[in-house]
């Protein structure tokens, strides 16, 4: 069973000589029924008698702990001699050492009577048995060990491009893949499917992609698999493997430098949502038009810098992770913003609070959010090759950016597909983002029952085509053309 054509030849030998014990030890070599303990106890069981196995340590692995003489159990588990017996008090005892790749057992059998042929030969074939049982199960716990590393490796890659530091996240996939993260910008997809599926579909994108392609299993959302990729083949992998699996989806962001990672998983997390309701199974973002897009971009820029400014102070790398983190933070919850970052809930928390207070404001306050996002995402694009703030717009406020003849004809436009509903949804959905996107606050105002909000809100978000009841960049917009047409009070900031 192990080492060269002698031992083959005698196992062989012995097995036509006693095909019943034979037959039956080679049994506990298939796939059903390997396990050690069931070997050490059909061995107790084939020749009437006491058996154990200890590790080099002594610790009992299998069997019924035996009283040995310590000194030549560890001369056996050394390899200084490899096997050995003993006689004495009406009990006959054999010591056999099981190497494996890590270290050595001791297979310990004590019985009443002396060890005939039989016996030694089923002791000695057993140990080989056993052996090879326990160089499986190393094998596959290293297997195991070795893809739960590359996994964390992965997902390690990730969060450092979603908190924008790209020049270690290369550094880190430079050393399993090279070349990956060579590319300025990617595309990011989330495949969706049943959590109990996932490990296989992700295993099946990593051979789809044939790792050109960094494939994570999303640490926030049980049935996601993140795939982020600067060929433009992977969307037709992925496709074709959507394709072959039934309740699998897949959304894909558009084009994004490595920087806007976050940014781009957003995008491919909204897809999604509409892949559901796809014949395809499939969707990319959909660029549309965004309030940023209608403003004076130069104006733009200065402003966000203006408010963003009480944070410059920081070290730059204590700033960029606030920003990093508020940033997913408004997107998502702080429990799926830690998981995606690797971090506590608590983490997460700490950061925005620290953002809150030095930005002076409250993020409780739909609108305070909306315009720190809108911030934010001006600030991502400096990183684009739109160039620097322009000192000579600082005059700008956030009044001025929003009162463009662009601007206000697209919040009018936008928030006017509500105005023929009988239910005067409208007023329903200003009073709820008024409430900071809590029912119960807006029902109390309107006098009305909670239920009725969300009713009024999800009817909302077809006629507007955005997810509403789900805080991001879908309901910021909104919020912001609200702000734009005076439907709603302009927040104030430390930096303005």
């Amino acid at each position: 069973m192990t080492g060269g054509k002698d031992t083959a030849h005698g196992t062989a030998t012995e097995a036509a000589g006693h095909p019943d014990w034979a037959r039956e030890l080679l049994e506990h070599l298939r796939p059903a029924g390997r396990d050690v303990r069931r070997v050490v106890d059909w061995l107790a069981g084939a020749v009437r008698a006491e058996v154990t196995l200890r590790d080099e340590a002594g610790a009992t692995l299998a069997g019924t702990p035996l009283p040995l003489d310590e000194t030549l159990a560890a001369d056996v588990a050394s390899g200084r001699i490899a096997s050995a017996a003993w006689d004495g008090d009406g009990r006959h005892l054999r010591l056999v050492r099981v190497g494996h790749p890590t270290g050595a057992c001791v297979l310990a059998v004590s019985r009443g009577e002396p060890f005939d042929r039989h016996a030694s030969d089923v002791v000695t074939h057993t140990a080989q048995v056993i052996e090879l049982l326990l160089t499986a199960h190393e094998t596959q716990a290293a297997g195991v060990r070795l893809r739960r590393a590359t996994a964390d490796l992965r997902l390690a890659i990730l969060q450092l491009l979603m908190v924008e530091d790209t020049v270690s996240a290369r550094r880190v996939a430079a050393g399993l893949w090279p070349g990956l993260l060579d590319a300025d910008t990617a595309c990011v997809y989330v495949l969706e499917s049943d959590p109990a599926l996932r490990d296989r579909l992700a295993a099946e994108c990593i051979e789809r992609t044939r790792d050109q392609a960094l494939v994570v299993r999303c640490p926030a959302m049980d049935g996601h698999v993140i795939v982020l990729s600067p060929r433009e083949a992977t969307a037709g992998d992925l496709r074709s493997l959507v394709e072959r699996h039934p309740d699998t989806f897949v959304g894909g962001s558009v084009w994004q430098s490595l920087a806007r990672t976050a940014t781009a998983y957003g995008q491919a997390v909204s897809a999604l949502a509409v892949a559901r309701f796809r014949q395809d199974k499939t969707a990319v973002y959909a660029e549309r038009t965004h309030p940023e897009r209608l403003m004076d971009p130069a104006a733009l820029r200065t402003w966000a810098a203006r408010v963003l400014r009480p944070l410059d102070a920081l070290p730059h790398h204590t700033r960029a992770e606030l920003l990093a983190t508020t940033r997913l933070g408004l997107e998502f919850t702080a429990v799926a913003t830690a998981k995606v970052l690797g971090v506590s809930r608590n983490t997460v928390r700490a950061r925005m609070d620290r953002v809150e207070s030095m930005l002076g404001v409250d993020f409780d306050d739909v609108t305070v959010r909306a315009v720190v996002h809108l911030a934010l995402h001006t600030q991502i694009n400096l990183l684009d090759g739109q160039g620097p703030a322009d000192s000579a717009a600082s005059a700008r406020c956030l009044t001025e950016l929003l009162s463009g003849p662009a601007v206000t004809s697209w919040a009018r436009q936008l928030l006017g597909r509500l105005d023929d509903d009988p239910r005067n949804v409208r007023r329903t959905l200003r009073t709820w983002i008024s409430a900071g996107a809590n029912a119960e606050r807006a029902a109390q105002t309107l006098g009305v029952h909670a239920q009725t909000v969300r009713e009024h809100v999800r009817s909302a978000e077809p006629v507007l085509e955005r997810q509403l009841l789900a805080a991001g960049t879908d309901l910021y917009e909104v919020a912001l053309a609200h702000l734009a047409v005076g439907e709603l009070e302009q927040p104030l900031f430390a930096g303005e």
